[in-house]
């Protein structure tokens, strides 16, 4: 359970309420541009009266896609969507399943609209612990077995979830006890950018797509403009990304998020040439034979200090970087009830990661900046 949290940087569910008006019409309207540039598993069209949304990717070989309709009060939906899950928007009461979202419904001032999330320790946020601890969100179980009477006697206007594979029995519970669930795939993003777009999703759901756009916008322009300070630098920093786990050492395929921050701080990460999303799993011997000489390893877990470390695995100390105290974890930061801020805010704020990376492997680039998330251990 902990390692499923820590690799999939963890991740959400809908349902309506208001009163459908009896004017219909049979045909779309000619479509409209796609309004989304970076994500790849995400597209939203605009139309008079109502929003197509399309998640593509919700899951690692999916074998569909869902079709979404938001509609505005009163307004026609054509007949040819009728078949879709349909919801009135703004949303005013939401449920949740993924702590990638916490951060976007709070950019958009909105969260006062969620009223429930399973395990919430795992939320870190103080502004929705705060929301917690009052009662006004609730737990609703685990994301394997949520609490039905609960969900139901709570009759939230959405749930936004995420499914692993093409087997989602708690979503058909959910959908057949009159439930909408709709889902997402923020969590199968390969770029930076593209995992920040989603905030358009939750705009979307609540009415919010001007200030959506906004605030993504900000967020990408600060990316652009941070890029631009190493454009001209090499990247001479070899680097070691991952640790072991049950005899394992996972490492970030080349077309991984993670890769795709490290190339963009302008760093030599080791495994960049290895294809794929996601992580491949290596043997120690394997990790050690490349990288026994990287200049900076970049660990995950929640590790505080190299004697931690160390304490994991005797055989960490055989790194150049280990040895010379160049390895940093970004994972060290909790919420007050043990939630890792990095899984939940970071989707959110590329912008701010790749800072962090870069004041890593280039630290004059930008010597007045303090760390978001990473820490180096000592």
């Amino acid at each position: 359970m902990k390692f499923a949290y820590r690799l999939l940087l963890l991740l959400p569910f809908l349902l309506l309420g208001c009163k459908e008006t009896t004017k219909k019409t049979s045909v779309v309207s000619q479509a409209p541009k796609n309004e989304i540039q970076y994500a790849s598993g995400l597209a939203i069209y605009k139309y008079e009266g109502y929003s197509v949304v399309k998640v593509l990717n919700p899951w690692p070989k999916a074998e569909k896609a869902f079709t979404y309709i938001l509609k505005q009060p009163n307004s026609v939906v054509p007949d040819s969507l009728q078949v879709f899950t349909t919801v009135t928007v703004p949303l005013q009461k939401l449920v949740v399943t993924s702590t990638t979202i916490i951060p976007f419904l709070e950019m958009l001032d909105s969260e006062t609209k969620l009223i429930g999330f399973p395990h919430t320790d795992y939320i870190s946020s103080t502004k929705t612990r705060a929301l917690i601890d009052s009662g006004k969100v609730r737990d609703v179980g685990q994301n394997e077995s949520l609490n039905i009477e609960l969900l139901f006697d709570m009759q939230p206007d959405a749930i936004v979830t995420f499914g692993v594979d093409n087997t989602n029995p708690m979503v058909d519970k959910l959908t057949s006890n009159g439930l909408k669930v709709f889902f997402q795939g923020d969590w199968m993003e390969q770029s930076p950018l593209g995992k920040a777009e989603w905030i358009k999703f939750y705009a979307a759901l609540l009415g919010k797509e001007k200030e959506g756009d906004a605030i993504f916008n900000s967020i990408a322009n600060n990316y652009k403009q941070t890029l631009t300070l190493v454009e001209d630098l090499a990247a001479e920093q070899k680097v070691l990304y991952g640790s072991l786990y049950k005899d394992q050492w996972f490492v970030a395929r080349g077309n991984s998020w993670i890769a795709q921050f490290l190339q963009d701080a302008k760093a030599d990460y080791l495994w960049k040439d290895l294809a794929g999303m996601g992580s491949e799993p290596l043997s120690f011997e394997s990790v050690f034979d490349t990288a026994a000489h990287a200049d900076v390893w970049i660990t995950n877990g929640a590790i505080m200090s190299l004697d931690q470390l160390l304490e994991e695995n005797h055989h960490y100390a055989k790194f150049d970087a280990f040895q010379k105290k160049n390895v940093y974890s970004f994972e060290s930061q909790k919420g007050a009830t043990g939630g890792t801020i990095y899984y939940e805010t970071a989707p959110s704020r590329p912008d701010l990661v790749l800072k962090d990376y870069i004041k890593i492997f280039h630290p004059t680039v930008l010597p007045d900046y303090t760390f978001t998330f990473a820490k180096k251990l000592d």
